[in-house]
Order: structure tokens, then sequence, then C-alpha cells
């Protein structure tokens, strides 16, 4: 059953964080990978928050491997993280690529922590 509910999660969550950096992406006019930021500091704030919520028995570990490791494992992509730091280095943008390591591991991190406070 635990299968599924991650498939099931899985099956909402990738599709919508393609959309998501299309919808994004197709707005800004840079080079820098905004979309892939945005559902990777959504997704970490919504697993911070399932996290606390499992951690203090308010949900079972059927909604966390629905929400959590389904819906929120596929809307994050750290290979699309890397793949869009590894390009931007080759493009010759090494500032970007740099602030992308960096705004992106901060920025995932603070947002979890952020939805386990709110959640706590």
């Amino acid at each position: 059953m635990t299968i599924l509910l991650v498939a099931l999660g899985a099956a909402v969550g990738a599709p919508l964080r393609y959309l998501t950096d299309r919808f994004f992406q197709s707005r800004v006019d840079t080079v820098f990978p905004w979309g892939t930021l945005l559902v990777n500091v959504i997704g970490s704030f919504l697993l911070g928050l399932l996290v606390a919520m499992a951690a203090d028995g308010r949900i079972d570990d059927d909604v966390v491997a629905l929400a959590g490791v389904g819906f929120c494992g596929a809307l994050t992509t750290y290979s699309t993280f890397s793949y869009e730091t590894l390009r931007l280095f080759e493009d010759s943008a090494r500032w970007y690529a740099a602030a992308n390591v960096v705004v992106s591991v901060v920025a995932a991190v603070a947002a979890a922590a952020a939805g386990w406070a709110l959640a706590s």
C-alpha cells in the first residue's frame, strides 16, 4: 500500500514541478534557474511541515508516504539543480552557478526549518 501512496504523490508532484518551472521561467528573462529554486524551496518547506507533524504524531505514516516522500520528493529536484548549476558554469556564468548553489542550499534548509517551526 505504501508504494502506491508514494507513486500517487509523485504522479502529482512531478508534473507540478515541470509546469511550475516552465511557467516561472517563461516569465523571467534570465539565465538563473528561478523555477527550480522555487519548487525546491516550496517542497522543502512542505516537507519540514510534514516531518514536524509526523514527529508529534499529528499525521500518520501514510500521509508522510503520500505527501512527503511522493509529492515533495517528486516536486523537488536535486538532479535538475545539479544540471542547471553545471550548465551555468560551462556557459561561463560562474557567478550565477555559485549563487545557485549557495542560495538553493541556504533557502531550502531555511524553508525546511521554517516549515518545522511553523508546525511545532
